[in-house]
């Protein structure tokens, strides 16, 4: 309870709405038990000539005797016809500011969950990208969707908790009080009773909770996977054993969610159930004390007094299944304060330097990473001058997608350190950094929306006339033209309706558009058929116009051109030259170079 508390800095800016919650709570429950006292006055005039007990006082008393001299003037019919009416229009106005209360309440809750969602939204953009390769994306999904809908519920018992229902709790009893302590004192002892054995059901249901939220998250991922991968699926034969997958963490969540929901459904009836007993306890001690002669409560008195006690268990059972409903929420918010809490390693530091264009070269010098103890890259020193095109090559696991990530920062050094004009690259202003690379992958990343808005990714300010330029550099413009709908196309989802060779060309067009002087070009052609080769590679070679290149070569023959040839092996940099020098060498690049011509 208390760490769901946390959040309550998100209602600063509603304090005059909770300030009205506040008021219309009260109102209602002050409403509510005048059309209970009402009940007194009516009991009286039907089945007694008796002026009304002063066991009440104030207004409601006022207003008993009110009606009692008013039927001895005019009729107990008319006096009859006068308290329905009252009864109604205070029954109307306290059901009218119930709806107030929960009109103004419902703006809260939403407020918090949108600044909760925001703010894991805008977490989750900010990690590194080694964050992503250790972390199930279905369990991310799950934590932005299915934990913040479990935690809807607990901020809104949360309010209600500390402020509807306590305060019926407290204003009923206080009534109940001035009409018969002793009575009232008898029952108090019964209640903690109630509330020991409702918390210790609600205590149950977090371990539970949490290892629900896990089961779905883990299924989410299921479902992601089988769906990115179906194509492989099916030429597999493989339905059965993701079939298999999906029913084993379904029938778990099944398992699971059946413990939660016993429990959580025991709360109501148990605390219904106990609420009777006291009632039927009630019964027996207040009429000893009337048959007695102990109290001068009367018979109608009496039943406003049971009846009040019945309006006091409503607000118990809600604050019981709140409370119930809390612990649920903790351990939803248990999962999402960790991926809130997850330390983002790549930082700027305060004051960084803004750097606006690349004026001379990229160095690593002395260069060491790793991923916890695995050791990737190991004592990498290359100077890249402005204008020059770099090759990576090496065997797969050599370490060349990791020296390119650090570049742009997606990945910090270990130790030594990566300069850009001569400056340490986290000295810089982060998004200044990035803005001066343009990156090319081998796997093309689309988004579901369309091919106009997939080339204008994260530039801004860019005309239609711009994007057809960078289309028609890239040789996208004539195939988005034959579209349909032309730059309005929507790609599709990660660009499915789209062949590879239309989707490579448009990110080429879209990193032409960022016009960057820095690019980095993981082998773009090395899973495209022969034709869409021939133009993508036509588009590369435009967009490599007078820039600075870093490129990763998986086929060799495409890297014989570049200035210098970095072959990576291990982590280390085994040899470095021109295509011709190292062919002479008869080293690792030509033992590299002939197995693919061997191919």
């Amino acid at each position: 309870m208390k760490r769901l508390l946390k959040y309550r800095h998100y209602l600063a800016e509603y304090k005059s709405q909770v300030l009205l919650y506040f008021l219309f709570s009260l109102l209602g429950i002050l409403f509510a038990l005048f059309s209970f006292g009402m009940l007194v006055p009516v009991l009286q005039l039907l089945f007694t000539d008796t002026k009304p007990a002063t066991t009440a006082t104030g207004l409601l008393q006022q207003v008993n005797t009110f009606i009692y001299d008013f039927s001895v003037q005019h009729g107990k019919m008319t006096a009859l016809v006068y308290t329905a009416v009252i009864v109604v229009i205070a029954t109307v106005l306290k059901n009218l500011f119930v709806y107030l209360a929960v009109y103004i309440l419902n703006p809260l809750r939403n407020s918090v969950l949108r600044r909760i969602r925001n703010e894991l939204f805008t977490k989750t953009l900010s990690l590194p990208i080694g964050f992503f390769t250790e972390e199930r994306k279905g369990d991310l999904m799950s934590r932005m969707t299915n934990d913040i809908n479990e935690l809807e519920t607990s901020i809104l018992s949360v309010l209600e908790i500390f402020i509807r229902d306590p305060l019926t709790i407290i204003i009923t009893l206080v009534t109940m009080v001035v009409i018969s302590p002793q009575l009232t004192l008898f029952l108090l002892l019964f209640l903690p009773i109630a509330g020991l054995v409702i918390g210790k059901i609600g205590k149950s249901l977090k371990r539970p909770s949490n290892l629900a939220q896990q089961y779905l998250g883990t299924m989410l991922g299921i479902i992601d996977e089988t769906l990115v991968g179906m194509r492989v699926i099916k030429a597999f034969n493989a339905e059965k054993h993701q079939h298999l997958r999906f029913m084993e963490v379904n029938n778990t969540l099944f398992h699971v969610r059946n413990r939660i929901a016993a429990r959580k459904e025991l709360g109501s009836p148990l605390s219904e159930t106990m609420g009777i007993i006291v009632v039927c306890i009630i019964l027996l001690y207040g009429g000893n004390l009337i048959f007695s002669g102990h109290t001068a409560m009367t018979g109608p008195v009496f039943i406003w007094y049971i009846s009040l006690f019945y309006q006091v268990i409503t607000p118990f059972k809600n604050i019981s299944s709140a409370y119930n409903n809390a612990q649920k929420g903790a351990a939803a918010l248990d999962r999402i304060e960790h991926l809130l809490n997850v330390e983002n390693t790549i930082q700027e530091i305060p004051n960084p330097e803004p750097i606006s264009s690349f004026n001379d070269s990229i160095e690593l010098r002395n260069v060491h990473f790793a991923y916890g103890d695995k050791k990737i890259l190991d004592g990498i020193n290359i100077v890249i001058p402005k204008g020059k095109t770099i090759a990576l090559v090496g065997a797969s696991g050599a370490g060349k997608s990791t020296l390119v990530d650090l570049i742009p920062r997606f990945h910090d050094v270990t130790t030594g350190e990566l300069l850009v004009d001569g400056i340490n690259i986290k000295d810089y202003k982060l998004n200044d950094l990035r803005r001066l690379m343009g990156v090319v992958s081998q796997d093309p990343i689309l988004f579901n929306d369309t091919i106009y808005n997939n080339i204008i990714l994260g530039t801004g300010g860019a005309t239609q006339q711009d994007v057809e330029d960078a289309a028609k550099v890239a040789n996208a413009h004539n195939f988005i033209m034959q579209k349909k709908d032309g730059y309005q196309t929507v790609a599709g989802d990660r660009g499915a309706r789209l062949s590879g060779g239309e989707r490579q060309r448009i990110t080429i067009a879209r990193a032409v558009l960022k016009n960057p002087p820095i690019l980095i070009l993981d082998e773009a052609t090395s899973s495209l058929d022969t034709e869409s080769e021939r133009m993508v590679q036509d588009a590369i070679n435009n967009l490599m116009k007078n820039r600075t290149c870093i490129v990763i070569a998986h086929r060799l023959s495409t890297v014989q051109h570049a200035d210098e040839i970095i072959v990576l092996d291990k982590g280390q940099i085994a040899e470095r030259g021109t295509h011709f020098q190292l062919i002479n060498h008869d080293g690792l690049y030509k033992r590299l170079v002939e197995l693919q011509q061997v191919k």
